[in-house]
């Protein structure tokens, strides 16, 4: 390593990575219990006794005593939308950290490159034509296109750019968005307007286990390897120049975080649709805990993002109960307060 880079390696200090295991131990922890509390939230009580006995049940550790109904409220209705949201927050919180990375931009979000745009209009395209079993396949679709069509726009004048990247995905998503308006204000009508405003906000409540396991299939599949980049996304801090001198493929690095971090996204998206918030500010969270060093930034923020979104889905299910809100309502009033008080702390340092 070059001595410039070792003096602007992003680092945390010893005790703040020191404390990293500690806070990942914590944070998992609090993800399990976390989950089993919010099983138990609705209308029909149910103790955490009783969630528990339904999940090693249906894993084959052991019988149940639960009624039918009980056990159907727990591992059919309560339990997969709650794993769901837990793999949603994940998902965000790692392409949040990926793309704050990538471009250096610290307002950057796993939306950045149209995404959202993207997948809205498809999604409302097949609520509209009444398809709406095809909800998700529209959604990650519309999303990758909205990536094609930002890294294209990116490239056309030249080598992929941060600065480039952020203004193409600004144009997609504007873009996406007019498509999307236009759209509803020319075919929706009645009810359609409701479920259309409900996605658009994001909402987990349709998740089941094909919703559960499509976003935890991709955290694993998707996520996991991004864990192993850590060098190379805090390469990127110094610049592209230094990054080169480290070793890192700049031009061929980013293309792929770019693209790995939109597929994850993207499959989010398509389950849950656009969440605000959570891929923005649990990226700046975690960083207060442990510094910058991407190996502890990473997981750190897949947990948090999960306990986050978990909590985030159970207010909006429970505050207004039996109304449901958008959980990317409760995430906006939680997260944009957050992040004020994250920018203004910057400001006075």
């Amino acid at each position: 390593m070059t001595a410039v880079a070792a003096r602007n390696r992003p680092r945390a200090t010893g005790r703040r990575i020191g404390a990293a295991p500690g806070i990942g131990a914590v944070l998992g922890a609090a993800l399990v219990g976390s989950v089993t509390v919010a099983v138990t939230f609705g209308a029909a009580g149910i103790s955490a006794y009783e969630v528990w006995a339904s999940i090693l049940a249906h894993v084959g550790v052991g019988g149940t005593e639960l009624s039918p109904l009980r056990d159907g409220i727990v591992w059919e209705l309560r339990f997969p939308r709650v794993l769901t949201s837990a793999a949603v927050g994940a998902g965000l919180g790692l392409s949040g950290v990926v793309m704050q990375a990538v471009t250096r931009n610290a307002l950057a979000d796993p939306y950045l490159l149209g995404l959202s745009s993207g997948a809205s209009l498809g999604a409302v395209a097949v609520i509209l034509l009444g398809a709406t079993m095809l909800l998700p396949v529209a959604a990650f679709l519309g999303a990758m296109l909205a990536l094609a069509a930002t890294l294209g726009l990116a490239s056309i004048a030249g080598a992929l750019t941060p600065s480039r990247t952020v203004l193409a995905g600004v144009a997609v998503s504007a873009i996406g968005s007019a498509g999307t308006s236009f759209v509803i204000f020319w075919t929706a009508t009645g009810d359609s307007y409701r479920e259309i405003l409900g996605w658009l906000l994001g909402s987990l409540s349709g998740a089941r286990w094909p919703h559960a396991a499509l976003a935890i299939g991709a955290v694993v599949v998707v996520g996991v390897p991004m864990l192993l980049m850590s060098r190379r996304l805090d390469a990127f801090a110094f610049g592209d120049t230094i990054a080169a001198s480290l070793g890192v493929g700049v031009g061929a690095t980013r293309w792929g975080l770019l693209c790995v971090s939109a597929l994850l996204t993207g499959a989010m998206v398509s389950v849950s649709g656009a969440i605000g918030f959570v891929g923005l500010v649990v990226p700046h969270a975690v960083r207060l805990l442990v510094g910058s060093s991407h190996r502890a930034v990473l997981p750190l923020s897949a947990l948090t993002g999960a306990l986050v979104l978990v909590w985030s889905d159970t207010l909006a299910r429970s505050l207004f109960d039996p109304r449901e809100l958008p959980v990317g309502i409760v995430t906006a009033l939680l997260g944009a307060p957050f992040f004020a008080w994250v920018l203004s702390r910057r400001s006075t340092a």
